[in-house]
């Protein structure tokens, strides 16, 4: 699970696994497997970074890395 902030700021955890695409319209747009499309403060590149971090936990526990946040 990736932590992301809505507009609101309210805080959101997300399954990585279900997002299928990142955009920056300008605001970020992130669009799950579902079509469910949620808009965030991060910007792209920082979703992407938390991704990648996660999915590098995922597939080798045994690094010591925070989960992106």
């Amino acid at each position: 699970m990736i932590s992301i902030t809505r507009f609101n700021g309210s805080v959101l955890y997300l399954n990585a696994d279900l997002i299928q695409s990142v955009e920056g319209t300008p605001d970020t747009v992130i669009t799950l497997t579902n079509n469910v499309k949620i808009v965030i403060k991060e910007k792209p590149q920082e979703v992407i970074n938390k991704i990648i971090t996660y999915q590098r936990l995922v597939h080798n526990p045994q690094l010591e890395i925070s989960c992106g946040d």
